[in-house]
């Protein structure tokens, strides 16, 4: 006796036969459950002992789970074990002090943000004490020096000079520019290879100011990038 067909519940003869999915169909009635599209036993995939195409193939959904009294014990196990665990790594680094930050670009634009202001903040304070040194002394200390001073004009002239707090320039001493150099800040002056800088003083073991005989501009300049002569 001939099966019947899954799909029209006729008989299927044995030219027309197909065993698929637990049934016998005839291969016009095997197509897919949505669009009716006939399959083969190429492309069909089976949901529920019933053909479908790739496209209309039932997608398989999560099931929620309930939170039972026993998921919720071990939600809140599991919470505990991260505290401990937490806990346990907190004393093992306590007192190790902090990790060292990696130098990331924004680190560097910040690193080099903060040099600026502290080069500024130099050159300022540089200007402030400059300016107070060429200030006249009080007229309390001219009276002063005109008391004690003798009848000679010229001691008076000589006390009454106000005492400076930068050097005076060494006008003897010369230095040639052996690399030339761009001024970034108001204050400092240009270089090129081969300038004379005369009027120097010395501010420091890295910087000093003078004039440039070449263009008679004075300001601060690199002390490594001249040499006396």
């Amino acid at each position: 006796m001939n099966p019947l067909c899954g799909r029209c519940n006729k008989a299927v003869y044995p030219t027309e036969k197909l065993n698929c999915l637990d049934k016998y169909w005839h291969k016009g009635c095997f197509n897919c459950e949505v669009c009716k599209m006939t399959l083969n036993m190429k492309n069909y995939q089976g949901f529920d002992k019933k053909p479908y195409c790739s496209m209309h193939y039932p997608k398989t959904s999560f099931t929620i789970v309930t939170d039972t009294p026993e998921n919720l014990r071990l939600k809140e196990q599991s919470k505990m074990n991260s505290l401990a665990i937490y806990k346990e790594e907190f004393e093992k680094n306590k007192g190790k002090g902090f990790s060292v930050v990696s130098d990331t670009p924004e680190m560097q634009r910040v690193k080099k943000t903060q040099d600026q202001i502290s080069n500024i903040k130099y050159h300022e304070d540089f200007e402030k004490s400059r300016i107070r040194s060429d200030a006249p002394p009080p007229e309390n200390t001219m009276q002063e020096n005109v008391q004690q001073s003798p009848a000679n004009p010229l001691s008076y002239s000589h006390q009454a000079e106000p005492v400076s707090a930068v050097p005076p320039p060494s006008g003897e001493k010369r230095f040639r520019a052996v690399y030339s150099y761009t001024a970034t800040d108001a204050d400092e002056v240009s270089l090129q290879e081969g300038d004379l800088v005369v009027d120097v003083q010395q501010i420091d073991e890295g910087w000093m100011y003078g004039r440039i005989e070449r263009t008679g501009q004075q300001g601060m300049l690199p002390a490594n990038y001249v040499q006396p002569l």
